[in-house]
């Protein structure tokens, strides 16, 4: 397997409807621990319909060949995510 066929898309076996639908994928890092930020909407199950976008930033570490998950953080509005770019920007002066 290869990082750039990691995805956060998800179907549900049953129906093989779509519950999480990958929008946007970049790969941050690649090697033994890629990092991969995800652009991604989850539909809702009592209306059926795909929320806002959300993003999830996911660290994977690669043995015999597979991806395995590490760890992930989930970005899920737009005003957290301008506090991170707000902090970002701070840090590093830019």
């Amino acid at each position: 397997m290869d990082v750039e066929e990691l995805t956060v898309a998800f179907s549900d076996e049953e129906s093989g409807e779509d519950v999480i639908k990958e929008l946007d994928k970049e790969i941050l890092s690649k090697g033994a621990w890629p990092t991969v930020m995800f652009l991604y909407q989850e539909k809702d199950p009592k209306t059926n319909d795909f929320g806002e976008p959300k993003v999830s930033l996911r660290r994977y570490r690669k043995m015999n060949g597979m991806f395995k998950a590490q760890g992930k953080f989930k970005i899920t509005g737009k005003a957290q995510a301008q506090a991170i770019i707000d902090v970002l920007k701070k840090w590093y002066n830019i």
